[in-house]
């Protein structure tokens, strides 16, 4: 039987990789999936040896203070599939912990993939020539990346963004709003904090902030806030409680495809979800903080000017971003609101959108 390792660390690489074994089950039925998997994964009918939630870590400083434990993780990893010698080992993102794994099982002779490219063209761009040493084949998201790596002499091959075959080409606002029983000519703004623990920690309570303010002048606006798994539901929640009880709030788990495509605007935590965003063709305001280490040492590396991908790829600010200090109740709420009050905008951020 062919057996297949999958190493995935976040909810979208669980995302990714369920859809990845649903598709190699349509064409060979009788495989073996074994994996660092999350729920989704799981339903596909991966038999997991590792849970996602052991890799949910970011930035420099909180991989620092978790190192050893995930060092005995990677290394866990290693050796099962040093012992189990899978037909391919696919490793799904998470590149600083997962292509160490696939290096060596490389130098093992067991084929390696990595899916979703590392964004060195980003920063660090001198780790490319050592993939292309340990990697039999990198699978792309989008086509620039396919030239980029292939300079390197890496074997690239671009496979196109998997949120793309989920989202409709034109806008789907009022079906959305259907499918989640919303009012359809009410005026919704989609709250998305991110999917780790660190990023609820670093998120919440300004997207909440940002909320009141909102609440505060714009009446009867619905606020949707979109949670992975029900201890975000109950983290969001108990901060609202908190800091905001007369804000109404909407929290949901899951659907985050129908929240974004159903609200007026979103307010996203920078990650997959601005890709989502952008298929959904609905306006975005993107924050993000990391822990002030880590955004001394990326402000002094990275090589672009922008963190959302809409940007990165349009090559300008097509959605305003704001990081770190900038991550302020009253700049965000600014910001939606000028999306709000200017619908010419929106119509040619929804060109810009279909266009890229």
């Amino acid at each position: 039987m062919l057996h297949i390792g999958i190493v995935a660390g976040e909810s979208s690489g669980d995302q990714l990789g369920a859809a990845l074994i649903v598709a190699l089950r349509r064409r060979c039925p009788a495989i073996m999936v074994t994996g660092m998997a999350g729920p989704k994964m799981k339903a596909a009918g991966c038999e997991a040896i590792a849970s996602i939630e052991e890799l949910s870590v970011m930035g420099l400083v909180e991989v620092l203070r978790q190192y050893p434990r995930l060092r005995r993780l990677r290394e866990r990893l290693y050796r099962y599939y040093l012992s189990a010698r899978p037909d391919v080992f696919i490793g799904i993102d998470v590149p600083d912990f997962v292509m160490d794994i696939e290096a060596r099982l490389h130098a093992k002779n067991i084929k390696t993939v990595h899916y979703v490219a590392p964004q060195i063209w980003a920063w660090r761009h001198s780790r490319a020539r050592k993939i292309a040493r340990r990697l039999d084949l990198l699978l792309v998201l989008f086509p620039f990346e396919e030239a980029f790596f292939k300079r390197f002499g890496i074997n690239t091959e671009f496979i196109g963004h998997p949120v793309a075959d989920q989202m409709p080409f034109e806008r789907d606002m009022i079906g959305a709003r259907a499918r989640l029983g919303l009012d359809r000519g009410g005026c919704f703004i989609a709250l998305m904090p991110g999917s780790r623990k660190q990023e609820l920690i670093r998120h919440v309570d300004v997207f909440l902030g940002t909320a009141d303010r909102i609440a505060a002048k714009i009446k009867n606006v619905t606020f949707i806030v979109g949670a992975i798994d029900i201890h975000a539901q109950e983290f969001v929640r108990d901060r609202s409680q908190l800091l905001c009880p007369a804000l109404e709030l909407d929290v949901r788990q899951g659907a985050a495809h129908d929240i974004l495509s159903a609200c007026n605007v979103a307010l996203v935590a920078s990650g997959t979800v601005t890709m989502e965003g952008m298929f959904a063709k609905t306006p975005l305001v993107v924050a993000y903080r990391v822990a002030p280490l880590t955004h001394f040492v990326m402000k002094r590396l990275v090589k672009i000017p922008y963190i959302a991908m809409p940007n990165v790829l349009a090559g300008r600010e097509l959605v305003p971003e704001f990081v770190q200090d900038k991550v302020r109740s009253e700049l965000l709420a600014n910001a939606i609101v000028g999306w709000l009050n200017n619908g010419e905008k929106v119509h040619q951020y929804e060109t810009h959108c279909m266009e890229i």
